[in-house]
């Protein structure tokens, strides 16, 4: 039916009202009314009682949010990735610092013990030194819902089409645009599972690998692309990472050729983590404690707990907007290099390609007026 997922989600929005605010009125034995719905995020970011805000809208818009909210001067949690480039990351990170803001980005694998463990093997030397780190992330397994013939729908009542499409450019509205995953398919919106289920796993393979940020390397990279109804992102991907010492980083699409998860490989042994799994070898690995003189990791539990934790203490959460930013920008290079079509050289320190000025086009997206960075 045209415009059934905008009608289901402003539906959805009114009984999440409702029932957040019976929820606290049974609380406080009073009536409560404090769950309020605003259709313009600069309404909420002008409110002096609001301290902390998520960010959770399509990947287009988390810049232009992100930055605003700083300058706002309020904390945030992001979801990932932070945006849909690489010029959009940067500022989200020196906006968040410019302001001293606190910013826990989604990668929720952080605060998960299983991950937690694996990274600190890794960087403590215990499968030895890494030499090959292997990144899987879904790809085209995740297919639109929606994949008949595309005719341009009437704007559903109601719906605000002009803010929803905000910054990307201004097509023909479709019902299928605010369909899961359909939007995580579309360009536009989104760079694709490349970087938008990639970024989970990149983060925690730089969480384990810090040297997979600390020198230049060269980016090879293959996909091949969607083309059914709106979805045109990247589908299967394989790409390389090859640094000056030796080390390598594969990342590719589940099992084409790497697992899903994240495994470090050493010239001792290799431990691998996915969600809900842990695995080594030599399998004693896992038994192995931390030394006095190994560095722990920052210890989570619980992904948004730590994250008010860190409002209140005025501190970095575990998945700080830097980690955010490299594990959402890995990606992008990654997808862009595969668009172009040859290696790249890329220096981490400088982010910026060597000596390819089309690549280097590429780590910016224009904005649709009148909205800027």
């Amino acid at each position: 039916m045209p415009g059934e997922s905008s009608r289901n989600s402003t539906h959805q929005l009114c009984v999440d009202r409702v029932l957040v605010n019976s929820h606290y009125s049974g609380r406080a034995e009073k009536d409560y009314k404090g769950c309020e719905a605003y259709n313009d995020f600069r309404e909420v970011l002008g409110r002096s009682d609001v301290d902390a805000v998520i960010i959770a809208p399509q990947d287009h818009w988390h810049a232009i949010m992100c930055i605003q909210a700083a300058e706002a001067g309020k904390d945030m949690y992001c979801e990932k990735p932070l945006g849909v480039s690489v010029r959009e990351c940067q500022a989200i990170r020196d906006a968040v610092r410019r302001y001293g803001r606190v910013f826990q980005t989604g990668t929720q694998q952080r605060s998960d013990r299983r991950f937690r463990q694996a990274c600190e093997l890794a960087r403590n030397g215990y499968p030895g030194r890494i030499h090959t780190v292997k990144v899987g992330a879904p790809g085209p397994s995740y297919q639109p819902r929606y994949r008949g013939p595309i005719t341009p729908e009437p704007v559903p009542k109601g719906f605000d089409y002009e803010m929803f499409v905000g910054p990307a450019p201004m097509k023909p509205w479709h019902h299928a645009r605010l369909d899961w995953p359909g939007w995580y398919l579309i360009w536009d919106y989104c760079v694709g599972f490349i970087c938008n289920w990639g970024v989970h796993h990149l983060d925690i393979a730089h969480w384990g690998c810090p040297e997979l940020a600390a020198a230049p390397f060269e980016l090879a990279c293959t996909a091949d692309y969607r083309n059914l109804g709106l979805t045109d992102n990247v589908n299967g991907w394989s790409g390389e990472f090859v640094y000056p010492s030796g080390l390598r980083m594969l990342f590719s699409d589940n099992g084409h050729p790497c697992a899903q998860g994240c495994r470090f490989e050493g010239d001792q042994g290799w431990v691998h983590v996915d969600r809900g799994s842990i695995a080594a070898d030599p399998p004693s690995l896992l038994q192995a404690t931390l030394k006095p003189d190994d560095t722990p990791l920052h210890h989570s539990d619980h992904h948004q707990a730590d994250f008010v934790q860190a409002v209140r203490n005025r501190t970095d959460p575990v998945s700080t907007v830097e980690a955010g930013h490299l594990a959402s920008y890995y990606g992008m290079i990654a997808d862009i290099a595969a668009r172009v079509r040859r290696k790249l050289k890329w220096d981490p320190i400088a982010e910026r390609f060597e000596g390819d000025p089309e690549a280097t086009r590429m780590l910016s997206r224009p904005m649709r007026a009148p909205w800027t960075l």
